[in-house]
């Protein structure tokens, strides 16, 4: 089942442990001095064979690594019946491997080691992330001069700067027999591993030099003079050796410029506690054009099925084939119910779609490979039951979509119950009690509400009938044009389409026409394009690709975009929203380097508001709990809190567990909040390993926090404190020069004031509770105070009228009427904040949710705009 997620890894890749060891003592390196590893006898393993070797796995046993024919033995200790007895004229497999020449050219032969090399370090990977073909090999010379300058690490290749390395047995058979190299052939292959790692970004390291045996071979002597008419034979032995190298990629941040410069745009500042390795990826950053989208919309609309075609290019069967690869939990599978935000990426450049159609894309990464320099549309996909009201939220708020697209079902949900795939209606999703709850409504006025550029798609076409198509266009429409914007519905060319490797142009000349106008007009939000579509006849589909193709991109976000200089004094100089946390190291890295290490870090995702990020930068994170509260090592999740349970406040039914819980929340004034110290150590924008993530950017970053250290009671040494819990909805940031030098700190609110032009927003309760989302924040909050502004001149210029032929809509744009959008009074309420101080930006969009109220759809709330915050 494929995990629909930017942050998709393998949890436990394999360890690297070494045949020689038992597994308890796995992690134990041979005996060392001064660096050199000391010669080692089998009788100090007490081994006499190692166990074959894994199929699959970080460990590869090779007889020799030589780029030349092997010189032919006379009798080897370690494949013979008897010690120093010579070999029978019928050697068994091992022997003919062991003495075997490779007639393969040098540079053929490095070419396959190398690649048996890399697959073998991506079997330690959390993520595989290159193909072999885009390999490029070093041209060796053609004799055996110095390769030296072959040996020089190249910058690591994508996806490897994670890998925990990879073992390589040297003189030792498939099977585990241990044959041996001499010396010179052992020296020779050494030097080829070491050139192929090199060809990776990667080095070697000699964990194990064991003399495995004796070997006899003939060399044949010079001629001394003319008279001499045949060269004498002359016996040579030696011992036989075996090696056990680890190959790790780089990290020891020395990959410099040619001018000798260090890579990276700051220099990477060693923390106090600190010792985990930071990686500088291959490529810096992602410069392709990237679209944030998230699809919305009641239950069983279609959203999961309308994903699932558009990143795989197949159609669906009619009952939800082509959405199961986006389901992470069996629950969802079993119920077709989405419960959480699923991701997908798909490509476009110059026509070209790239999905998972296409042969060669199997990862994100080949996504990224295909479109460059075209546009990556990142598409989240919610939940739309209301029992999943918090999912349906994040969606459109916690990943801060550029665009929102709303799905709505064509067919009528009551006559069509009885068909596969048909929408279910709103007793069916909410029981008796929700008879006259119009779900589809409540979507669309919440996403008319927000201010975020939306267009819809109208699925299920092959279900609908002309009675139903003509009662979901006229309700849209008169809701579109009351919220004083503009629908553009665009039809797509007639017939069906099964297949899609490229945007269909006569729907991409449709499509370009309507985002030029808005493009010229400015505004985002004026505009509203509407698609029919169907999943399971192709329709529509590819009129859908060239909207995702060509819908415009805001431009890239700034830190005085809510309000101007002179009321955003403390910005910081970046600001990366916390979406998600994961229980996973910071970096692979550090596994590597410090396998014994128990605190690796932390990775959380989410999207950077504003600035510029890289690996290595010195951050501060928070807002946590201040030291001397009875609450740290809390999060807001452990407290309690009118959110937390159950059944959220805003449903009837939890009335009473409300009121239980306004007797113990903590209002986040008497909490102190205070900010950590950490290091940045690798960064994945989209499943890409860069070195720099962009304003606007969504990305997964690996952290360590740098905690002070406290006087051990027990002991005369310090330790470091224990590493709080970060949460969603808290933020990275690096503070800006003026903070720096003043030493002001970020804020921490325990409060806001919030304007709304809705002037229903009165009707909110003193000291009611409500649930407040805004950014990746969700909280809980009491009102402490509602207050009328004072009205403002100007008023509605004209009221929507219904069209009587709602097809011909398209073409009477021009005489649409339009509405003055500054409300006349409005509302402002102060909140107070519950259990957590939290990050929140002046000028920023808000939703309060209010408890108690008999909204069955869980989405009826207010939108407004922070206008003041209580630190």
């Amino acid at each position: 089942m494929a995990s629909g997620s930017i942050f998709t890894f393998d949890t436990d890749p394999q360890r690297v442990s070494s045949p020689w060891l038992a597994p308890e003592d796995s992690g134990r390196r041979s005996n060392s001095d001064n660096g050199q590893v000391q010669p080692g006898h089998l009788s100090d393993y007490g081994v006499t064979k190692l166990e074959a070797e894994p199929q699959e796995g970080p460990t590869e046993y090779k007889l020799h690594l030589l780029l030349r024919p092997r010189r032919t033995y006379t009798a080897m200790s370690t494949i013979s019946s008897t010690h120093n007895s010579r070999i029978p004229a019928s050697r068994s497999k091992i022997a003919n491997a062991a003495l075997s020449a490779s007639s393969q050219s040098r540079q053929v032969r490095l070419q396959q080691l190398t690649t048996q090399l890399l697959w073998r370090l991506q079997q330690s990977c959390a993520y595989h992330a290159l193909n072999p073909k885009d390999l490029i090999i070093p041209k060796l010379p053609d004799d055996t001069d110095d390769l030296s300058q072959a040996m020089t690490p190249q910058k690591p290749l994508p996806g490897l700067e994670e890998s925990r390395g990879a073992l390589y047995e040297i003189g030792v058979a498939d099977d585990g027999t241990l044959v041996g190299l001499t010396k010179d052939e052992m020296d020779e292959s050494t030097t080829t591993l070491k050139v192929m790692a090199a060809t990776l970004g990667c080095r070697v390291e000699i964990l194990r030099h064991v003399i495995v045996g004796e070997c006899e071979w003939l060399e044949t002597s010079e001629l001394v003079d003319s008279v001499a008419t045949q060269p004498a034979q002359i016996a040579r032995q030696a011992r036989l050796w075996v090696v056990e190298a680890l190959v790790t990629p780089d990290y020891s941040m020395k990959n410099r410029h040619p001018d000798g410069s260090a890579e990276g745009r700051r220099e990477a500042k060693e923390s106090p506690r600190a010792t985990e390795s930071v990686v500088q990826p291959s490529r810096g950053r992602s410069t392709t054009g990237q679209l944030r989208i998230t699809l919305t919309g009641p239950t069983t609309s279609g959203k999961s099925t309308l994903l699932g075609t558009l990143s795989t290019g197949t159609v669906d069967n009619g009952r939800g084939k082509s959405r199961i690869s986006l389901f992470k939990h069996r629950h969802e599978v079993a119920s077709g119910l989405t419960s959480s935000v699923a991701q997908e990426l798909i490509g476009y450049k110059d026509g070209v779609i790239f999905n998972y159609s296409q042969d060669h894309v199997e990862s994100w990464i080949d996504i990224h490979d295909s479109a460059e320099n075209g546009r990556l549309v990142f598409v989240s996909d919610s939940a739309g039951h209301p029992r999943y009201r918090r999912t349906i939220l994040r969606g459109l708020f916690g990943w801060a979509p550029q665009w929102t697209i709303l799905c709505l079902a064509a067919d009528d949900a009551d006559a069509s119950s009885t068909k596969d795939g048909a929408s279910s209606s709103a007793n069916d999703v909410l029981g008796v009690a929700g008879a006259g709850v119009d779900l589809a409504k409540a979507h669309l006025e919440l996403c008319l509400k927000l201010k975020t550029p939306l267009a819809i798609v109208i699925t299920k076409m092959d279900l609908a009938t002309k009675a139903s198509l003509h009662r979901i266009l006229g309700q849209l429409l008169t809701h579109i044009k009351a919220a004083g914007r503009v629908p553009k519905i665009l039809q797509p060319a007639q017939g069906s389409v099964q297949e899609w490797t490229a945007v269909p142009s006569a729907d991409l000349d449709k499509v370009k026409a309507v985002t030029t106008e808005m493009n010229r007009d400015g505004d985002l939000l004026r505009f509203v394009p509407i698609i029919l579509t169907s999943a399971v006849s192709g329709a529509g589909i590819g009129m859908t690709h060239a909207l995702l193709e060509s819908l415009p991109l805001p431009p890239v976000p700034t830190a005085n975009d809510y309000v101007g200089m002179a009321l955003n004094p403390e910005q910081p100089s970046c600001l990366f929203h916390i979406d998600d946390t994961f229980s996973l190291p910071a970096s692979y890295a550090s596994l590597a380097e410090n396998p014994n290490q128990n605190d690796m870090g932390t990775v959380v995702s989410g999207y950077l508001r504003f600035g510029q990020l890289s690996v290595g930068d010195s951050i501060i994170v928070g807002p946590f709990p201040s030291g001397e509260d009875d609450f740290k090592g809390m999060t807001p999740e452990d407290r309690a809190s009118p959110g937390n349970y159950g059944l959220s406040i805003s449903h009837p039914s939890s009335a009473e567990l409300a009121k239980i819980a306004i007797r113990n929340t903590v209002a986040a004034s008497t909490i102190q909040g205070e900010w950590h110290k950490a290091k940045i150590v690798s960064i994945r924008n989209l499943r890409l390993p860069v070195n720099t993530l962009e304003a606007g950017q969504v990305g997964t970053i690996g952290i360590v926090l740098e905690m002070p250290k406290e006087k051990s009671a027990e002991a005369a040494f310090e330790t470091p404190l224990a590493a709080p819990r970060i949460r969603k909805g808290m933020v990275l940031a690096i503070p800006s020069k003026h903070m720096a030098d003043t030493g002001m700190s970020l804020q921490a609110a325990s409060g806001l004031t919030v304007s709304f032009r809705d002037p229903n927003t009165a009707s909110l309760a003193y000291g009611s509770l409500v649930n407040v989302y805004v950014g990746s924040v969700r909280a809980a909050a009491r009102v402490k105070g509602v207050s009328r502004l004072a009205s403002r001149n100007g008023s509605n210029k004209a009221k929507p009228e219904e069209t009587e032929d709602i097809f011909d809509m398209n073409e009477h744009d021009e005489s649409a009427p339009t509405y003055d959008l500054e409300f006349s009074g409005g509302v402002q309420v102060t909140l107070e904040l519950l259990t957590s101080r939290e990050w929140v930006e002046m000028g920023s969009q808000i939703l309060v949710l209010e408890g108690g109220r008999n909204d069955r759809s869980g989405l009826e709330g207010f939108v407004g705009t922070v206008v003041e915050i209580v630190d």
